[in-house]
């Protein structure tokens, strides 16, 4: 018996991954993002619907519009920028997303704080776990 996820559990599993995640359509208007507990940047439901160029200062405006292009043209399939905010390392990644007949769906952003995982040294692994 195949089980669908709903809604719910979809949007639940969303936000409890320590990214955000924001889906533009192909008409390039916003439809989603997650609310983790911890975003990065706050988001207003007002967004929904909006073009996503209208969320971005003017001066980086001619970037998103590349981005896109590329991911529209199937030219790139990820674009990847960091930077310091707050003395915190933030890294965002878009990719394109793609039904599976190759078609242009829109582009997925996923923002993280790396911070704390660029500190990582060493190995810890799963039997070194502890409750």
């Amino acid at each position: 018996m195949l089980e669908i996820l709903s809604q719910d559990v979809i949007e639940s599993i969303f936000n409890t991954l320590p990214v955000d995640i924001t889906f533009v359509d192909e008409d390039e208007r916003i439809l989603y993002f997650s609310q983790s507990k911890n975003r990065i940047f706050a988001r207003s439901k007002t967004i929904i619907g909006r073009k996503v160029q209208k969320c971005h200062p003017e001066k980086s405006v001619h970037i998103v519009e590349s981005v896109l292009k590329a991911f529209k043209e199937g030219s790139k399939d990820v674009a990847e920028f960091w930077f310091h905010l707050n003395e915190r390392l933030i890294y965002i990644r878009y990719f394109p997303v793609q039904n599976h007949k190759g078609e242009y769906l829109g582009c997925i952003e996923v923002t993280q704080d790396i911070t704390d995982i660029k500190k990582i040294e060493g190995e810890r692994r799963l039997l070194d776990w502890e409750a």
